[in-house]
């Protein structure tokens, strides 16, 4: 029988952006010891899971197609996540990652340089994540804090959820845009733990 899931975007959802001192730039993180969990992720994670959902990542990383890292770096950090998150007792289900990037950059990756079908908001890692775990997405949510999350799950009949915190997520497209222009989330708030209490409250 189809299983109900949250899917949740990466960056500036269950771990917080890097900033880079040296380059004066905010990035996503792309080493282990660059992960920092966000405030209320274990507790939100925690609550999801008592109430019976699969959890599963959906993430874009073009990294490597724009040049900037190896694809090894992406796979790395994202296992150590998998792992922190199992150290507080969270069982991610499988993580989707798109490497692609429709434009690249210098020294980018050739074979990920091209328009695809997985890259938020395009629904394709939502619809790989239902394939490969058995869910069922019209009972599943996905929780991200940009347009292009709400978007995907909008396209791949899901619920949508944002994490919406405008005091701290420097890249968030979402941060500019008014809300009547992206599809309408079932809840806002600006951490997991209390995005969780909204959606069942």
């Amino acid at each position: 029988m189809p299983r109900k899931a949250v899917i949740l975007d990466r960056d500036g959802t269950l771990i917080d952006f890097h900033r880079d001192a040296e380059l004066g730039a905010v990035v996503s993180a792309f080493h282990p010891a660059q992960i920092r969990l966000l405030p209320g992720v274990i507790e939100g994670l925690a609550a999801l899971a008592e109430q019976g959902f699969v959890l599963a990542i959906a993430t874009n990383q073009p990294g490597a197609a724009k040049g900037q890292i190896p694809w090894s770096a992406i796979e790395r950090t994202n296992h150590t996540l998998v792992d922190m998150l199992a150290g507080h007792g969270i069982s991610i289900a499988a993580v989707a990652v798109c490497g692609h990037h429709p434009e690249g950059g210098p020294g980018g990756d050739p074979a990920l340089i091209r328009a695809c079908d997985c890259r938020k908001p395009a629904p394709g890692l939502l619809l790989q994540l239902a394939e490969q775990l058995d869910l069922d997405l019209p009972s599943s949510i996905v929780i991200g804090d940009t347009e292009a999350d709400l978007l995907a799950a909008q396209r791949a009949g899901a619920r949508a959820a944002l994490l919406r915190d405008d005091r701290r997520c420097e890249l968030c497209p979402g941060k500019a845009l008014p809300i009547a222009l992206i599809p309408r989330p079932a809840a806002i708030a600006p951490r997991l733990d209390l995005l969780v209490r909204a959606l069942f409250a």
